[in-house]
């Protein structure tokens, strides 16, 4: 607890009121103690560290809830919020599982960006559908709207949600439960979380906060882009701090929220350790090496002409920038001396068949490694690929494109002036100081030790 914690007020509000109490109703008891693309070589991509298998697996928050004789759903009419990877430690399901609840009704379901059976490219679009398997209505929340109506809420007792995270800001599931307590509380409709593990652990804290002008929708919470909670923290973080959901206040007060916790989670799990089988939540974050990848390279990739993948494979893994051999990118990574990490050269096929090389990033030491460090040197050194500067270039739908993702309107500002002599070491030890603030004022919201 933060008994005695005092900082500036001026860095509180950087993190957007988080010390707040409301008459959210939330189940926050503690749990119980306790293949896809692989890396190309027998360097893991999750450190030196031995990955260790639990014997008895994590139950998931709807392993509990069917555990718990589905009490928390008992005698409602409910909607469903899920994806492809929203499925128990069997692998089944969630929609199905809720459909055979006793005394339970599931009338409709709800689905995020990629769509209910996550085939739908990213930033596409869709609409509204009939689920073929079940004959329920599917609303699209990545269509013409981003939460429910209140006509779809009509006739609701609850909306549960159980979407499997991967631990980043701008990875947009966290941002549609966001938007969809929003709508829930305003038509006194309650929110059910069924929480899942964060692939990268809770400790895991790296990155610029979202500065609030950059808010949108890859950025709902003004977090670090690593911000180490589980989806359920988050809800909780939100229905309890004031500033959190744009909603008045005496709305968000009112709100019911209530969350079915994991067993047999802990902080310091990572996703191999959880004992679970790994969904792809979306058609490029196939396994946990692309999950790692995406917090540490995603952002570096953006605009700057570094490319990530190797031909088909590997993607957020591998990185090629055009002109530039991959023994010279190694030797320029190299010197940028960043903590934890190594390289090699690999090839791989593209969708012709024809072989590509790159450089495969390893994770060597998961203690000393930044996520997001990575791809601001990669940022920095794209300025020395591309002269004079290829942010400067950007014009305002790019730039804008760019600063929701990365959310620091100070780097912005500095990376466009100064290019490859930005001052990038200034600007870590500055996030870093702010992560360690943040991650102590949003341990009230912990669920997990």
């Amino acid at each position: 607890m933060l008994l005695g914690y005092v900082r500036p007020l001026s860095l509180l509000f950087l993190i957007a009121g988080f010390f707040g109490t409301s008459g959210c109703h939330s189940h926050t008891s503690r749990p119980m103690p306790p293949p896809a693309v692989k890396p190309p070589a027998a360097v893991t991509s999750h450190g030196p560290r031995p990955i260790v298998t639990s014997t008895f697996p994590v139950m998931l928050g709807i392993d509990v809830l069917e555990a718990n004789g589905f009490n928390a759903v008992a005698g409602k009419r409910i909607g469903l919020l899920t994806h492809v990877a929203g499925v128990n430690r069997r692998g089944e399901s969630t929609i199905d599982v809720l459909r055979r609840a006793p005394n339970t009704k599931l009338v409709c379901l709800f689905s995020p960006e990629h769509g209910l059976y996550g085939n739908v490219k990213a930033s596409i679009n869709y609409d509204d559908a009939i689920d073929p398997h079940t004959g329920l209505p599917v609303y699209s929340l990545y269509g013409k709207n981003r939460k429910p109506t209140a006509a779809q809420l009509k006739g609701l007792d609850a909306v549960v949600i159980d979407l499997q995270d991967i631990g980043v800001r701008s990875y947009t599931f966290n941002v549609v439960m966001r938007y969809t307590m929003e709508a829930c509380f305003s038509a006194g409709v309650e929110v059910i979380v069924l929480d899942r593990p964060n692939p990268l652990g809770g400790y895991k804290v790296d990155g610029p906060l979202l500065d609030r002008e950059w808010m949108s929708g890859v950025g709902a919470f003004r977090v670090p882009y690593v911000h180490g909670l589980t989806m359920g923290e988050l809800a909780r973080m939100a229905a309890h701090a004031p500033g959190v959901l744009d909603i008045p206040d005496n709305i968000r007060k009112k709100g019911r929220l209530t969350i079915i916790p994991m067993r047999g989670w802990t902080r310091s799990m990572r996703w191999p350790e959880t004992g679970l089988k790994f969904v792809p939540t979306s058609p490029l974050i196939r396994d946990f090496n692309a999950v790692v990848g995406y917090a540490m390279v995603g952002l570096g990739c953006e605009f700057s002409g570094f490319k990530h993948g190797i031909g088909v494979s590997y993607p957020f893994r591998g990185l090629s920038f055009k002109g530039v051999t991959p023994d010279k990118l190694i030797q320029d990574l190299n010197t940028l001396h960043v903590a934890g990490l190594s390289y090699r050269k690999v090839t791989a096929p593209d969708t012709a068949g024809k072989p590509h090389e790159g450089v495969y990033v390893d994770v060597t030491n998961w203690a000393t490694w930044n996520p997001t460090e990575l791809s601001f040197a990669l940022m920095r050194l794209a300025c020395r690929y591309d002269p004079p500067n290829p942010f400067a270039k950007l014009d305002a739908k790019d730039a804008r494109s760019f600063n929701i993702h990365v959310g620091s309107t100070a780097w912005w500002d500095a990376l466009r002036r100064d290019g490859a002599r930005v001052n990038l070491e200034s600007f870590l030890a500055d996030w870093h100081t702010k992560d360690r603030i943040y991650q102590q004022q949003t341990r009230p919201y912990w669920i997990y030790n």
